[in-house]
């Protein structure tokens, strides 16, 4: 079977969006599908671009004209599917409903062709809560015309636990790893009144890191300190929260505690990890109305071979003896607490990541989508 993965986007090295497409479609190759993965490319010219896999299938041009095109016109891409006799789209939804995407889609039911569609997280609306105008904006046209769009899907693939959305039936999966890229942690801290907490991510206010942060500033209150703790913060994110966290660093002479790596990738981003003792999941998904998720962000973390913490509801890791959940509301994180939970507990890093090898790698979960193919 022929099939095409369908981003809205491009992609960037040190994402840790575009890192998991890649392995959902290393993952359904393994699985025996035949998948070309399309997407948006901007050059070195500023030329956008639709391809797929290396292979161009429309130039829209440069400028604000091109950046519209991209959006809005899917005939090239209609074409392609056509000509390749592609039968089946795996769609990764990006908040773009709108009359042109429901035409092709309504256009591929005609040709029979399956299409599955993946909503990232879901419920999101309150995800938007406080962001700009051109924000709400986009949410209101989605809310306009995702439920029409959604009648030419087949299903769509949730990380939840809803059995349907948008009058259509669901496909529930865990958001999977790829071992092979993730590499395991290989030393121990060797001083253990030195601990180091690390979070990853491409940072928005459900993740919380004011939380924690705050939970510092009282730490560092105290009058007798026996433990030195950082917070090492990796990636980049909402501006508003960024300044947020640093002023809030600032202001509580934490700066030296609290620090701001930004984007890291590759064999340096290996090495933060190497120093990291606690892993920093989602403190704060109650913000958007969400209490039951499986982040990519736990499985990466568990696959790193460290412990985490989180707030949600997870359940591939709520008995694992390597988390520590903390309440799903707006109180600071007690450390004292983490510090206990870390120094009362061994945690062998190949225990800890060989507890989700067999049930959490990409083929296992992508083989559920192929599983509805046939």
């Amino acid at each position: 079977m022929k099939a095409l993965f369908l981003v809205f986007h491009g992609f960037l090295a040190y994402n840790g969006i575009s890192k998991k497409i890649g392995y959902q479609v290393d993952g359904l190759r393994q699985c025996g599908i035949d998948t070309r993965l399309t997407y948006l490319k901007i050059d070195e010219n500023n030329v956008h671009y639709r391809m797929a896999d290396e292979t161009v299938i429309e130039s829209y041009g440069k400028g604000f004209q091109a950046k519209i095109r991209k959006r809005i016109c899917y005939r090239s891409l209609y074409n392609y599917v056509r000509n390749e006799n592609i039968e089946f789209i795996y769609l990764r939804y990006d908040h773009n409903a709108n009359p042109l995407l429901i035409l092709f889609l309504k256009s591929l039911q005609k040709l029979r062709v399956k299409v599955f569609m993946e909503i990232p997280t879901y419920p999101y609306d309150k995800e938007y809560k406080g962001l700009s105008l051109d924000y709400q904006r986009i949410l209101f046209f989605d809310k306009c015309f995702r439920e029409r769009m959604a009648k030419y899907v087949d299903y769509i693939v949730t990380f939840s636990d809803h059995k349907e959305i948008w009058n259509r039936p669901t496909i529930q999966i865990s958001n999977g790893i790829d071992f092979s890229q993730i590499k395991i942690k290989q030393n121990n801290n060797i001083n253990p009144n030195l601990i180091n907490f690390i979070g990853v991510a491409t940072i928005h206010p459900w993740h919380g890191y004011d939380r924690l942060i705050k939970g510092l500033i009282e730490y560092y209150k105290q009058n007798a300190i026996a433990d030195k703790v950082y917070f090492h913060i990796v990636g980049e994110g909402v501006p508003e929260i960024m300044n947020y966290y640093k002023e809030l660093a600032r202001q509580n002479n934490l700066e030296d505690y609290i620090i701001f790596h930004g984007p890291k990738f590759g064999t340096d981003l290996d090495n933060l990890f190497e120093l990291a003792d606690l892993g920093i999941g989602s403190l704060a998904r109650h913000r958007s109305g969400i209490y039951k998720i499986k982040t990519l962000k736990n499985r990466e973390y568990a696959a790193r071979g460290i412990p985490f913490i989180y707030s949600e509801f997870d359940e591939d890791f709520e008995n694992m003896p390597y988390i520590y959940k903390v309440p799903a509301d707006d109180s600071a994180i007690n450390i004292n607490e983490l510090i206990r939970f870390y120094k009362t507990n061994h945690f062998e890093p190949n225990a800890i990541r060989a507890s989700i090898e067999n049930s959490l790698s990409w083929k296992k979960q992508m083989q559920h989508i192929v599983n509805l193919l046939f």
